[in-house]
């Protein structure tokens, strides 16, 4: 049996914790960026164009691509993305769309696109921290 037993120099080990903990929050600004792009992009994908309505329950449908164009992804600090449609575009029209309620006099039905974005993506989240730190 071999043991071996190394210590680094230094009062911390050779450790450099202010080196380390930015990289970390540089890693995490950047993965979050990358996680909050392919959200986006699996909700746009799910929008389609057609002049007929959806069906409740699947995502909804766009007559002229302005729901699609409309979903953007902004991260604030190193630990929060936001990922949805800009509400000066389409906003109260999409959250009727996604949980359902009344807009201009009439009532929808749910047509959910943003939360099974994320539930779609969510097995790949883990890939986006992994090696992110170097």
């Amino acid at each position: 049996m071999l043991r071996v037993h190394f210590k680094p120099p230094g009062p911390s080990g050779g450790l450099n914790k202010k080196l380390v903990r930015q990289k970390m929050n540089q890693a995490s600004f950047q993965s979050l960026g990358h996680a909050g792009a392919a959200i986006r992009l699996t909700a746009r994908r799910s929008i389609r164009r057609s002049k007929r309505y959806a069906p409740p329950g699947s995502p909804p449908r766009t007559r002229h691509g302005q729901l699609r164009r409309s979903i953007v992804y902004a991260r604030e600090g190193s630990d929060r993305v936001l990922i949805g449609p800009g509400f000066a575009h389409v906003g109260p029209s999409a959250m009727a769309h996604e949980f359902g309620g009344r807009f201009r006099g009439g009532n929808y039905r749910k047509r959910p696109f943003m939360g099974p974005s994320l539930q779609k993506n969510l097995p790949r989240l883990p890939r986006f921290w992994a090696g992110s730190i170097r």
